[in-house]
């Protein structure tokens, strides 16, 4: 159950700890004023603002029982994968220094709002960089390959739909939010992202700026930096270019990941592939973007969960071409999948070719679910159906200058691109109200 806003009363101890210099004790203060919930056709919406502190306390307060419930879930699946909580906990201790100060501010606010310990809150916003267990594709389309040549950014964000709490009774996928984080000392943001989760997994700001991920497992990793959600909501909350998101999602390295990041006004987008001691800068045309069994489209990135820069590459499978026979019979082995990944990049780019140049936000959220349907590729089907199944918690499009988003969030039966599509637009988000 959601708890509601309206008479909170904040007790004089709480008060006493937390209000900034300048404001009297006989004051009032409520950290929850600028925070709330709406529901928006089964979608829930949660608007924070003000300071990082007041930002998480209004999201622990809010969703505090979905928090919960993922931290449970998560803790036990981690259990499952061989990530001990001990292992966790070490996990959290060793990367809490590199956290933005700020993010540090949210996450204890999320822990008083909530009635969670720091400890927990802080592993479940770790948890990308414990295992990389996700398999998402992104792309960014602008310019000719678009029907008006503004920017669209496309993502899927593929986990696993079987993350399950037995106390709540819910799955991960059914306690994701839109968040509308509005900083009073940053941009506005909107991200689609699981309760308790900050900084942001993939989003779009009020300057035009659009990131996401994909992670790439490597074996050049470490825990000495900062996490890669974190400089992604860094980026958000700050930089009104790409050149400064690049150089923020650039630094601290930790593990390997993929990062989408486009500027909605120029438009232009990028392609940053990293690891702990290496990252590659791509642009659509980039030599790179060549190397075979890879292609290069016009004004057009994407990515799966494999590195396409050969020095990354060489930190993730011994075989850099992952396609065709060979790349079939390390699969078939189990030496590696990227036989698999690699046909989900090459599902993505089919889809993308035999539109290229008509896009529009529906065009491109059609494409997406067309891909997911294994409508443009024949071997991604075959191993859709028998082999790995597609599983898609979130699907995303957004235009970044215009603040429009479509996405579609799994439920606890069907995958995102089976359920309906919704709108929603970050301008007219940070205007709104609480009803």
């Amino acid at each position: 159950m959601k708890k509601q806003i309206i008479g909170l009363c904040v007790c004089t101890l709480f008060v006493s700890t937390i209000i900034p210099l300048g404001i009297n004790a006989t004051d009032t203060y409520n950290p929850l004023d600028g925070g709330w919930v709406e529901e928006r056709d089964g979608i829930t919406i949660l608007h924070v603002s003000g300071t990082y502190y007041e930002m998480g306390y209004q999201h622990g307060y809010l969703l505090q029982d979905e928090i919960q419930a993922n931290i449970r879930m998560f803790i036990d699946f981690f259990n499952h994968a061989g990530f001990s909580y001990e292992t966790l906990v070490n996990n959290w201790n060793v990367m809490k220094a590199h956290i933005p100060n700020n993010y540090m501010m949210e996450i204890q606010g999320m822990a008083d709002g909530s009635e969670i310990s720091l400890e927990e809150i802080g592993i479940l916003n770790i948890l990308h960089d414990t295992a990389n267990l996700m398999h998402c594709c992104g792309a960014i389309l602008w310019d000719d390959a678009t029907a008006d040549g503004q920017l669209i950014h496309v993502r899927s964000g593929d986990l696993r739909m079987n993350i399950y709490d037995p106390i709540s009774e819910t799955y991960l996928q059914e306690n994701q939010v839109i968040l509308v984080h509005n900083p009073d000392d940053g941009y506005a943001s909107m991200s689609p992202i699981w309760s308790g989760g900050m900084g942001s997994a993939g989003g779009i700001n009020e300057k035009g700026i659009a990131v996401s991920e994909t992670t790439c497992w490597t074996t050049d990793t470490t825990l000495e930096g900062t996490c890669a959600t974190f400089r992604m909501g860094t980026a958000l909350d700050t930089t009104d270019s790409a050149s400064e998101a690049i150089q923020i999602m650039d630094s601290n390295r930790t593990c390997g990941w993929t990062l989408l990041i486009a500027d909605g006004n120029q438009p232009v987008g990028f392609v940053l592939e990293q690891t702990a001691t290496m990252s590659h800068l791509c642009t659509w045309a980039d030599p790179e973007e060549s190397n075979d069994p890879f292609w290069k489209i016009e004004t057009v990135l994407r990515r799966g969960n494999c590195f396409v820069s050969m020095d990354c590459a060489s930190t993730q499978r011994q075989r850099y071409d992952p396609s065709g026979i060979p790349g079939l019979f390390d699969f078939i082995i189990g030496r590696n999948s990227y036989f698999l990944v690699w046909n989900h990049y090459k599902a993505l780019s089919k889809g993308i070719e035999q539109d290229w140049g008509s896009f529009d936000l529906n065009g491109s959220m059609n494409m997406l679910r067309e891909v997911y349907r294994g409508n443009t590729d024949v071997m991604y089907h075959l191993l859709s159906l028998f082999i790995f199944p597609p599983q898609p918690i979130q699907q995303w499009v957004a235009c970044p200058a215009s603040g429009d988003m479509l996405f579609s969030f799994a439920d606890a039966t069907k995958i995102a691109s089976e359920n309906p599509v919704h709108r929603v637009n970050l301008l007219e988000l940070m205007d709104a109200e609480p009803p």
